[in-house]
């Protein structure tokens, strides 16, 4: 099936109250899983790559791949840029055919961000692709700033976006302390932004039953970088204590990584559409 855009798979998403997996990757083997997981749950996913990879060659690089592998998947794969933080990796990743580019100024003032997010709205709808905005802050080592419904409303009008990250409470990376989620202002935004979909950061070690409450409040985006991160970390790390010293070839040695890896996307998967 031909690579996506959010457009396609976000909206329905939306108004049918269940939530996209957005997995960042970083090389064959967590892409592979990604796409083993969409299949085997006959769901639509995102395969997205992390900004800092296109402040080198990396994200160009690997483009091919993941284009190929998305290609060849059955079911629709979105191609996305996340956490873009300049104009020039928007247009990078446009140009090495991403079907979708996030730009996140969300540490900008308030019209900086808008003014940003909206030129590179502006170049994704050019490219025939679909771009993301964040307005409020999802921490990550710092303090988080809730998004407030007024400048939810004035950023998405402001902007053109496709879709709008919103801060409800999370954090990226993993928690020292469980996080609570302001389901009532998620609730709030997704009501003054009906046809929106909203897009959950930091969704990684989120308990569960508040990411369900999220989804049926406006939620259609979910991304999942350092869990599955980790999954692929750990995975491999135990099939190097399997060998005890002994060789393997390299792709023999990540079938039981991507196997590792597939299964936890499908479980996440399938939760955030309500299985």
């Amino acid at each position: 099936m031909a690579l996506v855009t959010m457009n396609e798979i976000l909206p329905a998403a939306r108004k049918e109250k269940r939530a996209i997996g957005a997995f960042n990757v970083g090389n064959y083997e967590t892409t592979l899983a990604v796409m083993k997981a969409a299949e085997a749950e006959k769901s639509p996913v995102i395969i997205q790559v992390y900004n800092r990879l296109f402040e080198s060659e990396k994200a160009s690089d690997i483009a091919g791949m993941l284009i190929r592998v998305a290609q060849r998947c059955n079911q629709p794969v979105a191609l996305h840029l996340d956490h873009g933080a300049t104009l020039e990796s928007v247009a990078i990743a446009l140009h090495a055919g991403y079907t979708s580019v996030m730009y996140d100024g969300s540490r900008l003032p308030f019209a900086e961000n808008a003014a940003n997010t909206r030129l590179a709205a502006d170049l994704a709808h050019a490219a025939g692709c679909t771009a993301e905005g964040e307005i409020g802050h999802v921490a990550q080592g710092d303090e988080t700033s809730l998004t407030s419904v007024e400048e939810a409303v004035e950023f998405a009008k402001l902007t053109n976006v496709d879709a709008l990250a919103v801060s409800i409470g999370t954090a990226h990376g993993y928690y020292k302390a469980e996080p609570k989620l302001d389901i009532e202002r998620c609730r709030a935004i997704a009501d003054a932004l009906p046809d929106m979909p909203l897009v959950l950061h930091g969704g990684s070690g989120t308990p569960l039953e508040a990411v369900r409450e999220s989804i049926h409040n406006g939620i259609a985006k979910i991304n999942i970088a350092t869990e599955y991160m980790d999954t692929y970390l750990k995975s491999s790390r135990a099939e190097l204590e399997k060998l005890n010293g002994k060789f393997v070839p390299v792709d023999k040695f990540f079938d039981p990584v991507v196997d590792a890896c597939a299964a936890h996307a499908a479980r996440l998967i399938r939760f955030f559409a309500g299985k």
